[in-house]
């Protein structure tokens, strides 16, 4: 039975993979005939010594602080209040699950039209709301500063409701007489949500995290379609970097390196989140 699966994995997951680390071991042309030339870690030492290439995990990591800090913000908000709602929250459930339905290289689309310099919705709105001088005041994704946070926008209006929706269906799960028990205690609602609510929902707020965490410091079709990492490589997370390195310099090596050194990482980080949110195995 878990054989055509395993079929799969190992043609379509397993052997690029191999395939993928193996090229960072080797410098070549793809276009060229040349043969491949071994050249260890050459591509490593090349790809932490690259500032491109620091320059870009950092603005990973900020990408996904941003993205994974407001999506659980605004996911856990939207459940609880789902929740509180009970049965009467069915058909605002069923309004806030639409955009997981939008391909996100449609919703970069639509967030730049909004977020354009000179004519974008958003700063119409503003300016006609008094909130800013001139509809060209804020260049969303002109200006280095807040480009990175803009293009995280599309990304969050996504996403947020996978975030509710995995995080209510954990609230589903708590007994209830565990929350009356703390309400007869005299526990007030903060105490209550992060001394009973949130410890309970330890298993699923890593299991969110981490899909949402890995899933965002990949983003790629987001980014590219808003800015293509401009202004000044200011969105360049290390998805476009690799892409660049790999299409445009044309140095898959370097390129593979680069993916390998960020494979690896992300499994760490997903160990570490595992350890310290979910703590399976632990009595507290």
């Amino acid at each position: 039975m878990m054989a055509p699966a395993a079929a799969f994995m190992a043609v379509f997951v397993a052997w690029p993979l191999a395939q993928f680390i193996t090229n960072s071991f080797y410098r070549y042309n793809p276009i060229s005939d040349a043969p491949h030339r071994f050249v260890g870690f050459g591509n490593y030492i090349a790809a932490f010594g690259s500032a491109a290439f620091t320059n870009s995990a950092v603005r990973t990591i900020a990408y996904t602080a941003i993205v994974v800090f407001l999506e659980f913000s605004l996911g856990l908000l939207v459940a609880l209040l789902f929740s509180g709602l009970g049965s009467r929250s069915r058909v605002f459930r069923t309004i806030f699950m639409y955009p997981l339905m939008i391909a996100p290289i449609v919703a970069g689309l639509l967030w730049r039209f909004l977020l354009i310099d000179n004519t974008g919705i958003v700063n119409q709105l503003l300016f006609q709301l008094h909130i800013i001088g001139s509809p060209t005041q804020i260049q969303w994704l002109s200006d280095p500063k807040i480009a990175l946070l803009a293009v995280s926008l599309p990304d969050i209006w996504l996403t947020t409701s996978f975030i509710a929706l995995v995080l209510f269906a954990g609230l589903q799960n708590i007994p209830g007489d565990i929350i009356e028990a703390a309400r007869i205690d005299g526990a007030r609602y903060p105490t209550l949500l992060f001394r009973v609510i949130l410890p309970l929902l330890r298993p699923v707020i890593a299991v969110a995290l981490i899909v949402r965490g890995v899933d965002a410091a990949r983003a790629f079709d987001v980014i590219v379609v808003q800015t293509n990492g401009g202004p000044q490589n200011s969105t360049e997370t290390m998805s476009l970097l690799v892409y660049n390195t790999q299409i445009s310099d044309g140095n898959p090596g370097l390129a593979s390196a680069m993916g390998t050194i960020y494979l690896v990482a992300m499994i760490a980080l997903a160990i570490v989140a595992v350890a310290a949110i979910w703590r399976p195995g632990s009595d507290r």
